[in-house]
């Protein structure tokens, strides 16, 4: 079963980079980031425990969030997340070591909405998240990302 668990058809894709510089305010967009032991620099999460230093979100359920909700499109900076990745399984990543960029990170959960999803998305905004939220992990080494930057598993050895 960890060879299965540890096989990935593919390297994923960082697509966008979300700093939230204090609560409900606007979130600012870099294309890179210093990401340090606790979050990514300028994020009101960094500097705390460490836990949820990191909020990821797949690409590929953006348009499922929308279609829940009536929408054509929804902009990434809504869901309130850090990062968004495309062409890899952010939920096969929980518990597992990845890196984006020179940062390593280690999947420690799901990143389940917040009730703040009702006025960001509207009316059923909450239940249209669930189960897309996507993932937070914690940093292990600090670096640099860029939007552009490989997302890829550090796989151990799957045969011991």
């Amino acid at each position: 079963m960890r060879l299965l668990l540890s096989q990935y058809p593919r390297s994923g894709r960082l697509d966008w980079i979300g700093l939230r510089p204090a609560r409900h305010a606007p979130i600012d967009k870099p294309t890179a980031a210093a990401v340090n032991a606790t979050g990514l620099v300028g994020d009101r999460y960094a500097g705390r425990s460490g836990k949820r230093a990191v909020t990821l979100i797949q690409a590929e359920h953006l348009p499922v969030i929308a279609a829940l909700m009536g929408h054509p499109r929804i902009d990434p900076a809504i869901t309130r997340r850090n990062l968004v990745v495309s062409g890899i399984n952010l939920y096969a990543l929980r518990g597992e070591r990845f890196r984006v960029g020179d940062v390593l990170l280690e999947g420690t959960g799901t990143c389940d909405p917040c009730s703040f999803m009702e006025q960001s998305l509207g009316i059923g905004g909450y239940n249209a998240m669930r189960g897309h939220g996507g993932i937070i992990a914690q940093v292990l080494e600090p670096g640099w990302m860029n939007i552009g930057d490989p997302v890829v598993a550090e796989l151990e050895d799957a045969t011991s």
